[in-house]
């Protein structure tokens, strides 16, 4: 892999001062629809008439999950025919629609069906943050721009447990429903000062040929198919460590009142992670740091299913948590590092790019979130088992093609095609 030089591509947008927090905070708005709501899981088995040690509401985790993959195969391709912006704007109008729908409904199954609706609205500011991202910048400039969105973005982990707690303790539980709709209006005000990243000249066509002439682009790449199957695998160890938390700290340690300082301690080392990312790629270069990282992450995960596979499934909890702070840093770091060599080569359908990515990686990871989820057995054996087979997954995709990710221009972007006709 050749370094790539460190310059903005579209530096009237990428350029202006913001541009990070405001795309970060895009990224954000899925994280906060998610782990506002974490804090209210044992409220939530109350009102719904559900056993106090359910793993139910761990469906509304899988449920936005799956919207929001779904939802990134919509967005990104119509943005490469009209724009970033217009499709920010819809998907910040249905994820408002999904979370307001959410709030008056009466039954568990009709809050968990807009949970899909919201993530399907979440989709859009979190894909097209990312094609924005690839319009703006290329190389490990690039990779650099989006460890530092990853960074912004991972506050929220920190804080919305907390936050989410403290605003449960003086109204009713659904107001971390309403506090995302809050955030979704004023982002939408946010985005006004933000020039279109994508030019005329570059868009293309919504036909079904250049449509699927586009995707053939994405997953006739080698390099790409194999970062997304690396991503799929990463994202899993992320959603069933989320999917899992509240009920972890409360069944297996008994520590309930410490889900948001747990949370805290974890959210801090996962930026931590990604902030590190982002100052060594400009050191070591983007295909020297992912091996490194992909070989760190299988390590720690090993580590990580040694200590519960000799405990029974019940280490002490702050041995459990600090290995757990020390495995996935390293997947947070890693993230924004095969996003980035996955969507290099592809800078002219980044749109379709980032929709195949995220839809792929979301969906997937998703799902096997969801399979750890359900296998809870009152211990976390489940979880730390299957964090080490999908980081052994994720490593030797990565391993197979990290050396030989084209990074230096586009190659596949002649850069001057006509506007584009439908």
């Amino acid at each position: 892999m050749t370094t790539a030089a460190a310059r903005p591509v579209v530096g009237t947008a990428a350029g202006r001062r913001g541009f990070v927090p405001l795309m970060a905070s895009c990224v954000a708005m899925a994280a906060l629809s998610i782990d506002l709501l974490l804090p209210a899981f044992a409220d939530i088995r109350e009102e719904y008439g559900l056993a106090p040690d359910s793993s139910e509401p761990a469906r509304l985790v899988t449920a936005f999950f799956i919207g929001l993959a779904f939802g990134q195969i919509v967005y990104g391709p119509l943005s490469d025919r009209y724009g970033r912006k217009p499709l920010m704007y819809a998907g910040l109008v249905i994820y408002v629609i999904g979370a307001v729908a959410a709030v008056f409904m009466p039954s568990f199954a009709g809050v968990v069906a807009c949970r899909v609706l919201w993530g399907f609205g979440a989709a859009a500011p979190r894909s097209l943050a990312l094609a924005m991202v690839r319009d703006s910048y290329e190389g490990e400039q690039m990779a650099r721009t989006m460890s530092h969105v990853m960074a912004t973005f991972l506050l929220v982990p920190i804080v919305a447990p907390a936050f989410g707690t403290a605003a449960m303790a003086i109204a009713p539980w659904r107001i971390v429903l309403w506090i995302p709709v809050i955030a979704a209006v004023v982002l939408a005000l946010w985005l006004a000062r933000l020039p279109e990243t994508l030019p005329v000249h570059r868009r293309r066509s919504i036909s079904g040929r250049s449509l699927l002439e586009a995707f053939r682009a994405v997953v006739a790449t080698r390099e790409t198919r194999a970062f997304a199957v690396a991503l799929s695998f990463l994202f899993g160890m992320m959603t069933s460590f989320v999917g899992s938390a509240e009920i972890i700290i409360d069944d297996v340690f008994g520590q309930r009142e410490l889900f948001a300082l747990v949370f805290a301690i974890i959210g801090c080392s996962l930026a931590a992670g990604v902030l590190l990312a982002g100052r060594l790629v400009t050191k070591l270069g983007l295909d020297r740091l992912i091996r490194i990282g992909a070989c760190y992450v299988a390590g720690t995960s090993l580590c990580v299913a040694v200590l519960v596979v000799a405990t029974e499934g019940k280490p002490p909890m702050w041995a459990f948590i600090g290995a757990i702070a020390v495995m996935l840093p390293g997947v947070t770091g890693l993230v924004p590092m095969c996003n980035t060599a996955a969507m290099t080569p592809l800078a002219h359908v980044a749109g379709m790019a980032a929709a195949v990515l995220g839809t792929l990686s979301t969906g997937f990871g998703a799902l096997l979130g969801a399979v750890v989820d359900s296998a809870f057995d009152g211990t976390v054996r489940p979880y730390g088992i299957a964090a080490f087979v999908f980081a052994a997954i994720a490593a030797t995709a990565i391993l197979r093609v990290a050396t030989s990710v084209p990074v230096v221009g586009d190659p596949a972007w002649a850069g001057d095609e006509p506007a584009a006709t439908d």
